[in-house]
């Protein structure tokens, strides 16, 4: 990675001083950050950033690929700080990046906002429906507020992604095991068992061991 890119990395949006009643410091920590109006410190850091942005990128769009594959780095890290950070330069880069906003779906997801992380999902899916994984995440949330909450039209929508994402990624055995989970929990177990079978004539052990011997003794 561009070391430039890292001693700079941390200027976008940097948090105020406490004597500038006007910034709000934290917004660098939710998503676009937190939709507030900026003040004119962070104002000029933002221009120092794009200063630095176009000097050593060919766009800005190539630019926000950049910073939105750094959120992903820090995600996978479990360093969901820095991740927001990384994907808020990404934004402020460009508006119409994607992965910005399915990034931001899953830091919200991972922080058990699951509500709040569906729009964001369906504004990544908006601007790129061809992503299948996205579908997963939103099915991702969707099953959790069902298990959270029981109730049968969040897995309804948890299926309806997953389904999508298989249309878009046939045969992938993680997308099928998940369908096969999430129909285990209809009295009819017909869906469940058509899944299950598709999943394990690819990989057996995708299959959660306990949807398995569940299924089993129906």
């Amino acid at each position: 990675m561009n070391k430039l890119l890292l001693t700079f990395i941390c200027l976008s949006f940097i948090g105020c001083s406490s004597s500038a009643q006007d910034c709000k410091e934290g917004n660098n920590l939710l998503p676009m950050y937190g939709k507030a109006v900026k003040c004119k410190e962070q104002i000029k850091a933002d221009n120092e950033f794009f200063a630095f942005v176009d000097g050593k990128f060919k766009d800005r769009k190539t630019a926000s690929l950049s910073y939105s594959q750094l959120g992903w780095d820090y995600f996978y890290k479990n360093d969901l700080e820095t991740s927001m950070k990384r994907f808020n330069q990404a934004w402020l880069l460009d508006s119409l990046n994607a992965d910005v906003y399915w990034g931001f779906g899953n830091l919200l997801g991972r922080q058990g906002q699951l509500e709040g992380s569906v729009p964001y999902f369906e504004k990544s899916l908006k601007l790129k429906p061809s992503n299948s994984k996205v579908y997963e995440s939103l099915a991702t949330s969707y099953g959790q507020l069902f298990v959270s909450n029981q109730k049968p039209e969040m897995l309804d929508k948890a299926i309806q992604a997953l389904k999508k994402a298989n249309a878009l990624d046939r045969n992938n055995p993680r997308i099928l095991s998940q369908l096969t989970s999430a129909y285990s929990y209809f009295a009819q177990k017909d869906s469940a068992i058509k899944y299950l079978k598709l999943t394990d004539k690819i990989e057996p052990k995708a299959i959660n061991p306990e949807v398995r011997t569940f299924l089993k003794q129906k």
